[in-house]
């Protein structure tokens, strides 16, 4: 701190009241009008003699301050973001800091704050939100200046200069610099299982004089679909273009673009882009085939039709053949059965086929039992409800549809049962998705559900159990449900017609709504209840595996690879049985694949601040306007060898407001001049000892000069 004296003010304090002072001050002007009227010789020294004695009476004091000078403060803003971490950006920085603190420690006058801007997530580098937190509580009239330590991509620069004071930026790299990316204008969150979604992606060159065009040819855009072999395209920088991706399956499809890089661009980290796109069926279209009317007809129709994303085609078979009454068909039928465009024309086109007590009493011809056989085989689905008529002679297990079927009914004429028990969930029930945590049920306790009157009691069964009823005297659980994998399709037997009692809520009801939606989309191969999968996902940086088995096996260690190729071992820990899951961290952008030598997973992750990977360039651009605003200056820092001998900052220097900020190898940090004041004092400006002898000497002199 310095201390000094200095003139703050000049007041007066009168020695006679203001309006005798005026008086007097009236008389003096009417006498030297009076002498200048005849012409006097001495009226300038009596206009001098008047002059001081009214000053004198008036009383002027000099007024004194003593001041204690303040410090002047400087910012240093760290920049301390994910893209400052490219190359030797952050090195350099350390070092540009290292050398500016030091110089302010030996500038008297000078206190030097430093604040750091860390990742802020996908806000991007928040600079000049660090800065407003460092100016918070440092006085505007002892700010020296801002030093900004970074490589130039900020996200929230105002449109007005942050500050009255320079603006320095020092940019941790040689010059301008180029970099290419890959961006996704346009992709849609979810597509139609079975058509085709579009993709408007751009590659940009940034930072080339003619952006998109300099780089003189086309880029190569390679796209990858869940680990399938990638296919390329050619597109010239800075045209939209659109990359038609096809949906085969629901759940999540995983794309991967990326682009050959550019040469020299400082980063490939945004060379590559990731996208997930849910695969969704547009509308599930069923056929319901219902044998003779039943209670339970109803229900099934009602079930499918309160779902507004099925499409629902159903036909009753009202009248067997053989309970011919000879009433002509057009009194009988509400409209024709369309067999040959449902069974032969048609029947691809569904997503599902229900057969609900359907017998086989040449209602359809065997060729049309067969095509069902065969489309289930080449991918179809097939559930099928199984009452009286299975037992009977007329059971679709004596059809050519019983290649397709999980079961027979049991030999002997027994295979109809008929007595009171509630279904259970079987062991290997409990593991599968179908009935895993099937709302009323509990493993180790008895359900809840209302009890079933009638089932079926199977023979050369096949497929899955995940349903069974209990039988007198506790042995075997008799089979109700179980599901099977056909060809490239898939079948579901449901060995009783009295699923509709849980509808209607005898007994407690049941969840026949969600057991039912979970066959046709266990049947519909959707991957949420696949029985044997593995799955991953990654959310915030953390990449999450389940595997999922009906198998007692031990939990095998999964191979986890990486978007840059490199494998790693991963080892899931059980959950439940039938379900493990295992964790890792997942930062890289990109597609990860998981796989278990047998199935392989797939999850994207984008980047952890796609803001600030967007442009991984270090460039002086985008700060200009707030450099210019200020009067402050931008440099390289990686440039500035030659000129300052590796000291890795320009040179501190202190200078005067609206004088120059920065030259070659320097930046300046103004003298602000505040102060605060200790100290007043006031002394007369005209002192009596002085003013009385001037008085009557310029008196004396007007007198003798007039009268010479």
């Amino acid at each position: 701190m310095r201390m000094e004296q200095a003139i703050a003010a000049i007041r007066f304090e009168p020695a006679l009241p203001l309006w005798l002072l005026a008086a007097l001050a009236a008389l003096c002007l009417v006498a030297l009008v009076l002498a200048a009227f005849l012409r006097a010789r001495g009226t300038p020294w009596r206009f001098l003699a008047f002059a001081v004695l009214l000053l004198w009476l008036s009383g002027p004091r000099v007024v004194e301050e003593t001041r204690e000078g303040l410090p002047d403060i400087a910012l240093l803003v760290v920049d301390e973001s994910a893209s400052m971490q490219v190359g030797t950006r952050a090195a350099l920085a350390e070092r540009a800091r290292a050398r500016i603190e030091a110089q302010a420690r030996d500038l008297p006058g000078l206190e030097l704050r430093t604040v750091t801007v860390p990742e802020a997530g996908s806000e991007g580098t928040r600079l000049f939100a660090g800065i407003e937190r460092g100016l918070a509580d440092i006085p505007r009239s002892r700010l020296a200046g801002i030093i900004a330590i970074t490589d130039g991509q900020a996200h929230d620069i105002p449109e007005s200069p942050v500050a009255d004071a320079p603006l320095h930026v020092l940019i941790p790299a040689k010059a301008e610099e180029v970099d290419r990316r890959v961006r996704v204008v346009e992709a849609p969150g979810y597509g139609i299982v079975g058509k085709t979604v579009t993709l408007k992606v751009v590659v940009e060159d940034l930072g080339l004089p003619n952006r998109g065009l300099s780089a003189g040819r086309a880029a190569r855009l390679t796209i990858r679909r869940d680990g399938e072999p990638p296919r390329t395209e050619e597109t010239p920088p800075g045209v939209e273009r659109e990359v038609e991706i096809p949906i085969t399956r629901g759940g999540p499809t995983v794309v991967e673009l990326s682009v050959d890089p550019l040469q020299g661009e400082v980063s490939h980290a945004n060379n590559r882009a990731v996208v997930s796109i849910n695969g969704v069926r547009d509308r599930l279209r069923v056929l319901l085939v219902s044998g003779e009317p039943h209670p339970g007809e109803r229900t099934w129709r009602r079930l499918l039709k309160a779902d507004p994303a099925v499409d629902l085609v159903h036909f009753t078979i009202l009248r067997p053949p053989e309970k011919d009454d000879m009433t002509p068909l057009n009194e009988l039928a509400l409209i024709a059965f369309p067999v040959r465009e449902l069974f032969q024309v048609k029947i691809k086109e569904f997503d599902l086929i229900i057969l609900d007590r359907f017998a086989n009493r040449s209602t359809l011809p065997p060729v049309y039992l067969r095509n069902i056989a065969d489309y289930v085989r080449e991918g179809g689905a097939l559930l099928m409800s199984a009452g009286p008529e299975f037992a009977s002679a007329f059971s679709l297990a004596a059809s050519p549809l019983a290649t397709v079927l999980p079961a027979r009914p049991a030999p002997g004429g027994n295979a109809l049962v008929e007595d009171a028990f509630r279904p259970e969930v079987t062991a290997l029930g409990a593991r599968h998705p179908v009935t895993e945590n099937l709302p009323g049920w509990k493993a180790g306790a008895p359900p809840s559900w209302g009890r079933w009157y009638r089932r079926i009691e199977p023979a050369n069964l096949r497929g899955d159990v995940i349903l069974a009823a209990p039988t007198p005297g506790g042995g075997e659980p008799a089979p109700l449900l179980t599901l099977e994998h056909i060809g490239e399709g898939r079948a579901a037997l449901l060995l009783s017609d009295h699923i509709w009692l849980w509808s209607r809520g005898h007994d407690g009801g049941g969840p026949q709504g969600e057991l039912l939606r979970r066959i046709a989309h266990w049947l519909m191969k959707e991957p949420e209840l696949e029985e044997t999968a593995l799955l991953a996902r990654i959310e915030r940086g953390q990449l999450t595996v389940e595997r999922r088995t009906t198998e007692d096996a031990p939990p095998l260690p999964l191979t986890v690879t990486d978007p840059d190729g490199a494998a790693s071992r991963l080892a899931p820990e059980p959950v439940r049985p039938g379900r493990s899951v295992g964790t890792m961290p997942a930062a890289a952008p990109g597609v990860w694949s998981v796989s278990d030598g047998v199935r392989t997973a797939y999850a994207a992750a984008g980047a952890a601040n796609p803001v600030e990977m967007a442009d991984m360039r270090a460039t002086a651009t985008l700060l200009a306007p707030q450099v210019k605003a200020t009067g402050g200056s931008a440099q390289w820092l990686d440039g500035m060898a030659p000129i300052l001998a590796n000291s890795g900052a320009p040179n501190l220097r202190r200078t005067e407001p609206n004088r120059e900020a920065s030259g070659t190898g320097w930046i300046g940090l103004q003298r602000r001049h505040d102060h605060v004041v200790t100290g007043i004092s006031a002394s007369p400006l005209l002192p009596s000892w002085l003013a009385l002898p001037l008085i009557l000497g310029l008196a004396l002199l007007a007198w003798r000069r007039e009268g010479a």
